[in-house]
């Protein structure tokens, strides 16, 4: 295929074929990419979870191909991060085809994207996804006339479930085949303002091709709104099936967070004992106390964080989280930010390195600096871990799902309030206006949940081993250094002492405050941190604990972790996306300071009335 007269796309030469993936956001875009390619990008059934370039190889027909997933947008033409991102690839980097993903059932409000790609002269594939809700809908689409119309090969097709995927591949490998050239596209504006579609006429090209039902019917979606999306209830209906989530962490996580610890002291005891027991004293105590514990620790939490994640992929693709960003706008624009930023609190709970990535989708440079202030203090899986160990320690089993809701929720009111401050600084001022499509409620089938929760697991754990690994380390050596001290006399716990006339006020002693330094660099480092430092398992480290630290103190620790500074990677990810060093430094301070007075206002009104 090549360019039509006046093209804006140039042919160009290109070893490997590459293929574009463009569509706008809540499409089904990325879950199409992962059923081609194998690959893991995120899916969720927001606007905007896809803020990066995903790429993978995969063989088409023998031959190997490179996929590359775009963010989602709305215009080629558009101004956002994203839609920047999308322009520069396609004026960067050569590619042979694109594919150009539209919500069949919202094809009326869609078709705009082929329709510039058209006109930029780029051979496309059209995917008309999810049929199946078109057709539920009483959509009737002839793609014969569609086809024709576009001049691209155009396909019904349902990533969710699979279906039209072999069509799609046959489509593609086709068109690579006609197509013998790779493309770039040169001065994308100025061609797309000279083409620009009107309106009537892009009404005009879709009465062709598509019968839409004079009135849509009530569907389960209308219906399940008005109860969901209520403005007395809505808001309570979400905190409450949060409170559920937790509730299935708590009481499902901690039975399998028990095996785990046994399996653990099992291993010890018949597998890493027999084998260190002709070793030096020290090394013993530095493969045992240093690392393994550290480590075993850690590890007891996996059956726990992969139930998190799986509750919350079930909320995300169910499409109720696109709801909580909209019931929650008329609140959030009180403090300078709407709904979206809500959605990338929530995306902060898996980790907030992907939540900070997702302001790219907010246009005003002021509304993603003040959303990412806030951001760092989502209840991330990281914190989860640490939350769950000292609350198990410390409260009932019957206590111990409300805790932890209460922690979830102070996240929240934290945020607020930080915005509320902020937001009257010139820096953060904001007129951006809010806008959010509603996708319809999918019931997420079991596979996809599970390679969505799969997925964030592996990169929990490929980004915190390697920092648990190195704070574990750390922390013995401070605690067993000067050779023979012991205690407070070591390293550590004369870094803890020194910090006490900080840390006292706010009801944390020397040991977790060498545990919270260590969790700059990575919150996972922790819990890890506490076993090192008291050279113990788990379980006697929990007992160890409530025996010395108080409900209240427990509570305050917790507000600390909650809210002090973030990690390494999320305070890197922080200066990337900000390009500013003083905004990030500024960012790390305040944090530090507002965890403080936080728990300080905690721990000593508890102190006066009289809790202990």
């Amino acid at each position: 295929m090549k360019c039509h007269s006046g093209a804006n796309a140039t042919p160009i030469a290109n070893a490997l074929k590459r293929i574009a993936v463009i569509g706008m956001p809540n499409t089904g875009k990325s879950t199409l990419f992962n059923k081609i390619t194998g690959a893991n990008a995120a899916v969720g059934n927001w606007p905007g979870i896809t803020v990066d370039i995903l790429r993978a190889n995969v063989k088409i027909k023998g031959e190997l191909v490179e996929f590359v997933d775009l963010p989602g947008i709305y215009d080629l033409n558009g101004f956002s991060d994203d839609e920047k991102v999308v322009q520069k690839f396609l004026e960067s980097f050569p590619f042979d085809l694109v594919v150009v993903v539209i919500n069949a059932s919202q094809i009326d409000r869609q078709i705009l994207l082929p329709l510039q790609i058209k006109a930029l002269g780029i051979p496309a594939v059209v995917a008309l996804n999810m049929a199946d809700e078109a057709k539920r809908y009483g959509i009737s689409i002839n793609l014969e006339q569609l086809n024709a119309d576009l001049g691209m090969p155009t396909l019904l097709i349902s990533a969710k479930y699979g279906r039209g995927y072999e069509r799609l591949i046959e489509a593609l490998n086709q068109s690579l085949q006609i197509n013998k050239q790779s493309y770039q596209v040169v001065d994308l504006h100025e061609h797309l303002l000279e083409h620009r579609v009107d309106p009537s006429q892009l009404e005009n090209f879709v009465a062709k091709s598509v019968q839409m039902p004079p009135i849509l019917q009530m569907t389960f979606t209308n219906r399940l709104d008005q109860l969901l999306m209520h403005p007395i209830w809505g808001i309570p209906l979400f905190f409450l099936s949060m409170l559920g989530v937790f509730w299935i962490i708590w009481n499902a996580g901690l039975p399998t967070q028990k095996l785990m610890g046994q399996l653990s002291d099992w291993i010890l005891k018949y597998a890493i004992n027999p084998v260190l027991s002709h070793m030096p004293e020290i090394i013993k105590d530095f493969i045992i106390n240093g690392l393994w514990n550290g480590l075993a620790t850690v590890a007891s939490f996996i059956p726990l964080i992969i139930i998190f994640f799986f509750a919350m992929a079930i909320l995300e693709d169910s499409g109720y989280l696109a709801r909580a960003a909209y019931i929650t706008d008329a609140l959030m624009d009180r403090v300078g930010l709407d709904g979206r930023a809500f959605v990338m609190q929530m995306m902060g709970f898996g980790c907030n390195v992907p939540a900070l990535m997702g302001t790219r989708v907010l246009r005003s440079r002021s509304m993603r600096l003040l959303s990412m202030l806030v951001i760092t203090f989502s209840l991330c899986s990281a914190r989860l871990a640490v939350f769950v160990f000292i609350i198990a320690a410390i409260f009932s089993k019957a206590q111990g799902p409300f805790v932890l809701f209460s922690l979830y929720a102070l996240s929240f009111v934290a945020a607020f309030v930080a915005a509320a401050i902020f937001s009257r600084l010139k820096a953060f001022k904001n007129s951006e206006p809010f806008v959010l499509e509603l996708p319809p409620y999918r019931l997420p089938t079991f596979k996809q949940v599970v390679f969505r929760s799969w997925g964030e697991l592996r990169a929990f754990l490929s980004k915190a081993t390697g920092y648990i690994v190195f704070g574990c380390m750390g922390v013995w050596f401070l605690t067993n250094f000067p050779v023979g001290a012991k205690g407070l006399d070591t390293l550590g716990g004369q870094l803890g002492l020194f910090l006490q006339p900080i840390m006292k006020p706010i009801g944390i002693t020397p040991q977790l405050t060498l545990a919270l330094i260590f969790g700059f660099v990575a919150k996972e480092v922790v819990v890890g941190s506490l076993a090192v430092i008291y050279a113990t398992n788990a379980a006697e480290v929990a007992q160890h604990i409530a025996a010395t630290i108080t409900p209240v103190q427990a509570y305050s620790f917790c507000i600390f972790c909650l809210l002090y500074t973030p990690c390494l990677t999320t305070v890197a990810t922080m200066k990337a996306e900000s390009k500013s060093w003083s905004y990030t430094i500024f960012s790390l301070m305040s944090s530090l300071i507002y965890a403080w007075i936080c728990s300080f206002i905690f721990y000593q009104g508890a102190l006066l009335l009289g809790f202990r």
